[in-house]
C-alpha cells in the first residue's frame, strides 16, 4: 500500500510521478499569472490555494493526478471566480521533480554514454516544458558503474563523473538566462 501525503494524489508530471510534494509550487504559479495580467494585488492567491489543497486531500477521486489535468481545473477555478485574465495567463509550474541517473543509465547500457547524455538533455527539455524548475538527481556514482559496466570505481570512473556534474553545471548557466530557468541538484555528495 502507498501512502501519500497528506492524502494528496499523486503528480504525473510527463513521465515521472511526485508522490511527496509541498504545494508552494501553486502559490508561486498563481502569483507569476497575477503579475503577468498585471494584477500584482490580486489577494485571493492564498486562499485558491488552499482551496486546491483541500480538493487534492479530500475531493480529487484520483490517485494519479495530471500536472496539465490540475491546471485545466484551476483555470477552470479562476474563470468562476471571475478571474478570466489570471486564468489566461497561468503557466504550468511543477513541484521539484527527482530523476534517478541509474535508471537513464540502465536503459541505455553500458558502454554508451553519447546515448546517456542525449537521453539526459532530452528528459531535461521534456521536464522543462511541462512546467519543472527544479530537478533534484540521485544515484549519480551508481550510474557511472553502470555505464563504465564495473563494480569497482576507477579512474575511467573518476573521468566520467566529471563529465557528467560539468553537463549539469552547464545546463544551470545556460538555464539561468532564460525567463523560467531550470535548477538541476544532485542529491548526494561526491566524496
Amino acid at each position: 500500500m502507498i501512502s501519500f501525503i497528506g492524502n494528496r494524489p499523486a503528480l504525473q508530471i510527463g513521465r515521472y510521478q511526485v508522490l511527496d510534494y509541498d504545494t508552494s509550487w501553486l502559490d508561486d504559479a498563481l502569483r507569476r499569472a497575477a503579475v503577468a495580467a498585471d494584477h500584482v494585488d490580486f489577494p485571493f492567491v492564498e486562499e485558491i490555494c488552499n482551496g486546491i489543497v483541500q480538493y487534492l486531500e479530500t475531493k480529487c477521486p484520483l490517485r494519479l493526478l495530471q500536472l496539465d489535468d490540475l491546471y485545466a481545473r484551476l483555470r477552470l477555478m479562476l474563470v468562476k471566480i471571475g478571474c478570466t485574465p489570471i486564468a489566461e495567463k497561468l503557466e504550468p509550474l511543477a513541484p521539484p521533480v527527482t530523476v534517478s541517473l541509474v535508471r537513464v543509465a540502465m536503459e541505455v547500457g553500458n558502454g554508451f554514454e553519447l546515448a546517456f547524455f542525449e537521453t539526459l538533455r532530452s528528459e531535461l527539455a521534456s521536464l522543462r516544458s511541462a512546467g519543472v524548475e527544479e530537478i533534484r538527481f540521485v544515484g549519480l556514482r551508481q550510474s557511472v558503474l553502470v555505464l563504465r559496466g564495473t563494480q569497482h570505481w576507477n579512474k575511467s570512473c573518476e573521468v566520467l563523473l566529471q563529465e557528467i556534474q560539468a553537463i549539469i553545471s552547464a545546463w544551470n548557466r545556460d538555464q539561468s538566462a532564460l525567463s523560467r530557468p531550470q535548477r538541476l541538484l544532485l542529491e548526494e555528495p561526491v566524496a
